[in-house]
């Protein structure tokens, strides 16, 4: 009998310590693919929202990465809607998009995540159009005929997970970060 507890107690633990270890590798596992995902979201999301502001772009690709509630609110996003963006008398080509997230933690089972982000454009390639260019030169000098700077800021980003894929719920500026 004294060998059979043995053997059992044997089994048990072994089986116990597999099982601890394949549990943390799922857990790595679905925190690693949140975590890429919500990644993705966030670049390709801002990203998206500084090109429809700055390109006059199409505002609808942006339900892909943000709920339809947030962009309603969205003060940026509105002024473009409404004409109001201060890039809307400049050709806008390209942009130099960076975005630093900080850490979180996502439990695979979690639908709801907070991250604090930092997002900066340092270089927008454009020119004023042409009908503009004088008109903005006699009023604000030479250095009117570039786009304005994007403000470079901190924000803290809600993130919900509805039917499998992360959308962006609110950004909340923290702190506008100079240039």
């Amino acid at each position: 009998m004294k060998y059979l507890r043995r053997m059992v107690w044997h089994i048990a633990s072994r089986l116990l310590i597999v099982t601890l270890v394949l549990g943390m590798m799922v857990i790595s596992f679905y925190y690693a693919m949140n975590m890429t995902n919500m990644y993705v979201v966030l670049k390709d999301g801002m990203a998206r929202r500084a090109q429809v502001v700055m390109m006059q772009e199409d505002v609808s690709e942006l339900t892909k990465f943000f709920q339809q509630s947030f962009l309603s609110r969205d003060t940026v996003v509105q002024d473009v809607q409404s004409g109001n963006s201060p890039y809307r008398d400049y050709n806008v080509r390209g942009i130099d998009h960076r975005l630093e997230m900080g850490f979180t933690w996502v439990w695979p089972w979690d639908n709801t995540a907070r991250v604090d982000i930092v997002e900066r454009i340092p270089r927008i390639d454009g020119r004023i159009k042409g009908t503009k260019a004088e008109e903005y030169i006699a009023k604000f000098g030479e250095d009117a005929i570039y786009p304005p700077e994007w403000s470079s800021a901190r924000y803290r980003v809600q993130l919900v997970k509805e039917n499998g894929q992360w959308h962006i719920r609110s950004l909340t500026l923290l702190e506008v970060l100079p240039d």
